[in-house]
């Protein structure tokens, strides 16, 4: 055996051991020299096949990969790419697509005629692919589950931190801010102000129009007091039952007892529907309002407990009124509603 047959039979070991199928293709005519043969025999055809049949290799590419394999050899021919590398598919004679890929180069840039002599070597990579394939729907799966997880993880956030029947912040959340807020009045030596609001002979109304009636108002005038609220200022939150806390920051006495006489009489005049029949009534409520100041030394859930002895105050006085803890001697304005129909004590009206 002559040196070239051994020199040919180490190159076909060399290609069969590492699964490499070595191909010629002419470029200038377009001819294929020397076909993939091992390729085609995976895709299923025959050797007769081959022989009579597979001359255009590109009517077996893929159509989203045959512009990207004629742009690759067009890099390496014009000399933009050192060797012609692509990735792609073909379609086998059962129909499926298999991934191989191409390494190859131009044996003859230098002459007078480069690209005669292209010759590379393909190789199945449809496992790795499938692998990749894979991978990627794992990794777009893991995306979108945490993307739901941390929706969830939001929506859990703000169950957690707000009322579920009003919407606003709820009490655990409150004292939480309004420790923070305390802090920087410390800090900047700025004046909180704080209201509790509480609705008037409540019990009455769940007990004559039902609990889902008294859901209804006590909503109502959640949003009288969120009505009222300082976007990224104020803190509104939902105290407990029908009793409201309203946190106002770098608000002095002065503002925060008009900003409350306000609110008391919105809801002295609001009508309340409370049920598909039509019916609506009328509450009221009483606050107590509280401020600190720096050096006062309050905790926030000091400052609660001010303002809500001051609403008390206001009760004792009559409800549907104002009063100020830091006020001891002023006399208190009641405002009560006329009564109508046969509502209790004048508290609420029906109509």
């Amino acid at each position: 055996m002559g040196e070239a047959d051994l020199n040919k039979e180490r190159l076909e070991l060399a290609l069969e051991a590492a699964g490499l199928d070595l191909w010629e293709n002419d470029l200038v005519t377009g001819n294929v020299t020397r076909k993939a043969t091992k390729t085609f025999l995976e895709l299923g055809f025959t050797e007769e096949e081959i022989v009579s049949g597979v001359q255009d290799i590109y009517g077996l590419f893929h159509p989203d990969d045959v512009d990207m394999v004629r742009q690759s050899v067009a890099d390496h021919l014009s000399g933009i790419t050192p060797q012609y590398r692509c990735e792609f598919r073909l379609r086998a004679k059962n129909g499926e697509w298999v991934w191989f890929a191409n390494y190859g180069r131009i044996m003859d840039g230098s002459s007078d005629t480069p690209g005669k002599r292209l010759i590379g070597v393909t190789f199945n990579i449809n496992d790795r692919k499938q692998r990749e394939t894979e991978i990627a729907q794992i990794n777009r799966q893991l995306i979108e589950q945490n993307r739901l997880l941390q929706q969830l993880n939001t929506t859990l956030e703000l169950l957690a931190a707000h009322d579920a029947l009003t919407g606003l912040a709820n009490r655990r959340t409150l004292m939480e801010l309004g420790a923070n807020e305390c802090k920087r009045t410390e800090r900047f030596d700025h004046p909180l102000s704080l209201l509790v609001v509480d609705i008037d002979l409540f019990k009455p109304v769940n007990d004559v129009w039902g609990h889902l009636a008294g859901d209804r108002v006590i909503c109502a005038v959640a949003q009288a007091c969120a009505a009222r609220k300082r976007s990224g200022v104020d803190i509104v939150a939902r105290f407990g039952g029908e009793e409201f806390v309203i946190v106002l920051p770098e608000t002095d006495t002065a503002n925060a007892v008009r900003l409350a006489e306000s609110l008391r009489h919105d809801v002295s005049v609001m009508s309340v529907p409370i049920n598909e029949e039509g019916a609506r009534i009328s509450v009221t409520v009483s606050i107590g309002v509280a401020t600190l100041h720096k050096g006062a030394g309050l905790s926030f859930e000091e400052l609660v407990n001010r303002a809500d002895k001051a609403l008390y105050r206001a009760k004792g006085a009559g409800r549907n009124t104002v009063v100020c803890a830091d006020v001891h001697h002023a006399s208190a304005t009641v405002h009560v509603l006329p009564s109508v129909g046969d509502a209790p004590d004048g508290v609420f009206a029906a109509t």
